[in-house]
């Protein structure tokens, strides 16, 4: 390995392991928050508790892992084109290719990793995560009753109004149901106006004492008459004890597995046997109900038993090349009824049969599509692992911003858009509205035009979006370049009178308007018209910068940073104005049903937001490099910028233009 393969990739490890720390820790957290109710008041041992974590942690890898690959490349890459250290590579005839290569290896051999850990680990995970949890909630607290709602415990379920006491002991309004032999039905009502917990808090018994009260037992008779008038006895006591036996409610097996082939559970040769297991199923119904349909149609009957005449079934069932009629037509009168009710009868059994079958179908489907998600995305994770990283990569090359503010943004955005769309794909495909193979990819498939059109312009050495791209013919057309650009910014032409003027004076004259333009209250267009003519003489600019006649550069670039961000916000702002206008009237022709005009009005807006989303990417990375070069750079507000903005632009845009006229002059303090 070459020192620098080896210096990028220990680079890259070193941001890589210290993001992927955080964002493990930061999902356990969220997931001890989301099942922190199954956990509390159960008095587990800490080693159940090491357990579920434990069980858990695999579970987040398609989160964590994917994730850590684009921040870490957008934060090393930006990181090195930050410090100028491709710069350095490409004055050697490195490429951005040539230094990605040893870093790409390590990434597709931790895609291969992440398939394996995906087809053996995770399932492993899922399998004892669920009857971890299955197990946990078999647990009965002994001591830990709420008020108000029915607490079950056994094979009694009780209620009571209120509890006061040093140990919560003493309740008032009390009802016990008390579940008969089947273990569903309430045969038993206790009602009473106070009680007391008599046991210990961690006690293995459970005593009640009840005072004042009634107990309501339902009698089951053995004739049918009796059973509908529902007899009880009704029993009146002054007081009463209950002792419930906690000890084998929470003798439960924690290591206990009741259920082992859910679709999460199983490896690819496992789906693999299942989904083949499941299509012969569906085959089977559908040809099971085929024939059921066919049975309950009554023709095969009805050709058997029917009173119609042979000669009368030939010349129904023979083609009559010049009958162009109602087929029903051939019959006769007494036929026809008995025809016509016999398709009614048809239709009618036909229709409650496949109405009693769509909703196992759709299950059935539904639980297919599931397990052909959970095979494919078993490898289109290492796909998108190794996607992403060409994603973040050349992004980072291109932003030239390391850190942790800027490239975690963009990481969180590019990320969710990811999840998100892989999270739509797949609902839609469980409930068959889409092809649940394309679903499994779907995310991955589109971040790979992505991935390829960020490293052609890295590999370019071109911006991320400058050159004829779709946004530069776009703010043509609006007029936006025009607008956007400062007056001020221009050059006098050669044979007016103030070009005149200037070519007379002497080179000394020149060099002194260029560097004190502003002390003698020259425009922009005067400067610039100087130094034209100064480079026409054979004084270049790199020579007046070396001689320091460029005071405040720093100033020039602010503006031009600044015309370049109102240009990319303007066509932001239009873009969101468009998609909004679109998609509200879409919506609202289709709620007033006029769908032939609101539908294609709302696709059309779901075009727009699509290049609107990249509109305002391009906004935002505009203004992120203009308030960085005037030192007003943020992570809250970029958060606050992308968070507020991509919903709300128009506030976002009346603030950000506010700001940028206010702050150009914070350039002009200080000389470059």
């Amino acid at each position: 390995m070459k020192i620098l393969d080896r210096y990028i990739l220990t680079s890259y490890l070193k941001t890589f392991i210290s993001v992927f720390l955080i964002l493990m820790l930061i999902f356990i957290l969220q997931t001890i928050w989301l099942y922190i109710k199954e956990l509390a008041g159960k008095d587990l041992d800490i080693i159940v508790i090491v357990k579920f974590l434990v069980y858990f942690m695999p579970k987040l890898i398609p989160l964590v892992v994917p994730l850590t690959i684009l921040l870490a490349s957008i934060m090393v890459f930006g990181s090195f084109a930050e410090n100028y250290e491709f710069a350095a590579m490409k004055s050697t005839g490195i490429s951005l290719q040539r230094a990605m290569t040893g870093l790409s290896l390590f990434i597709v051999l931790l895609g291969i990793v992440t398939f394996f850990f995906s087809n053996n680990v995770i399932p492993w995970a899922e399998l004892n995560s669920y009857n971890l949890r299955r197990n946990i909630a078999k647990l009965k607290p002994a001591m830990l009753l709420a008020e108000g709602q029915f607490n079950e415990v056994g094979t009694y379920n009780i209620k009571f109004a209120d509890k006061s006491g040093d140990r919560d002991q003493f309740l008032k309004d009390v009802t016990i149901h008390v579940k008969g032999a089947d273990g569903r039905t309430n045969t038993t009502v206790i009602k009473s106006k106070t009680g007391e917990l008599a046991s210990e808090k961690d006690s293995n018994v459970l005593k009640l004492i009840l005072l004042d009260g009634y107990q309501y037992s339902a009698l089951v008779p053995k004739k049918t008459k009796d059973k509908i008038k529902k007899p009880f006895v009704k029993s009146s006591f002054e007081k009463k004890i209950i002792n419930i036996d906690l000890s084998k409610l929470n003798d439960v097996d924690f290591d206990e597995q009741s259920q082992t082939d859910k679709y999460n559970m199983l490896s690819v040769v496992g789906l693999t046997y299942t989904i083949d297991s499941l299509v012969k199923r569906s085959e089977n119904d559908h040809k099971s109900v085929s024939k059921n349909l066919f049975q309950r149609s009554g023709f095969l009957r009805f050709n058997a038993q029917s009173p119609i005449s042979k000669n009368e079934k030939r010349k129904a069932i023979e083609p009559k090349k010049d009958y162009s009629g109602e087929l029903i037509d051939i019959f006769k009168t007494k036929n026809k009824i008995e025809l016509v009710d016999l398709g009614l009868k048809s239709l009618k059994s036909s229709k409650q049969i496949l109405q009693s079958k769509e909703t196992s179908t759709k299950n059935a489907k539904a639980w297919l599509n599931r397990h052909i998600i959970s095979f494919h995305e078993k490898f289109a994770l290492g796909f998108a692992c190794i996607i992403l990283f060409f994603v973040g990569a050349p992004l980072g090359a291109l932003i030239r911003k390391g850190g942790i503010g800027l490239p975690m943004v963009i990481a969180i955005v590019l990320f969710l858009t990811y999840h998100f769309i892989g999270i739509f794909a797949t609902n839609s495909a469980k409930s068959d509205g889409f092809n649940p193979i394309l679903a499994s990819w779907f995310s991955t498939l589109i971040m790979l035009p992505l991935g390829v059109f960020l490293t052609k312009r890295a590999t370019a050495d071109r911006g991320l979006f400058e050159g004829q791209g779709i946004f530069e013919p776009l703010k043509k057309v609006l007029g936006l370049k025009k607008a956007s650009i400062d007056p001020d910014v221009s050059f006098y032409q050669p044979g007016t009178e103030y070009y005149l003027e200037l070519d007379n004076f002497d080179n000394n004259r020149l060099i002194e308007i260029i560097k004190n333009y502003r002390e003698y209250d020259y425009s922009i267009t005067y400067k610039n018209t100087a130094l034209t003519i100064l480079n026409g003489r054979g004084i270049t600019n790199q020579q007046l910068k070396f001689a320091g006649h460029f005071t405040n550069q720093k100033y020039e670039e602010a503006l031009r940073l600044k015309n370049v961000f109102m240009e990319d916000s303007q066509l932001a702002l239009i873009l969101y104005t468009i998609f909004a206008i679109l998609a509200i009237t879409g919506k609202i022709l289709e709620n007033n049903y006029y769908d032939s005009f609101g539908t294609p009005l709302f696709k059309v807006s779901i075009g727009f937001g699509v290049i609107y989303f990249f509109a305002f990417l391009r906004s935002f990375i505009s203004g992120s490099i203009f308030n960085k070069h005037i030192g007003q750079d943020s992570l809250t507000k970029s958060v606050l910028f992308i968070v507020i903005g991509l919903p709300l632009n128009f506030v976002v845009y009346i603030i950000q233009m506010r700001k940028a006229n206010k702050n150009i002059h914070l350039a002009d303090k200080t000389e470059s």
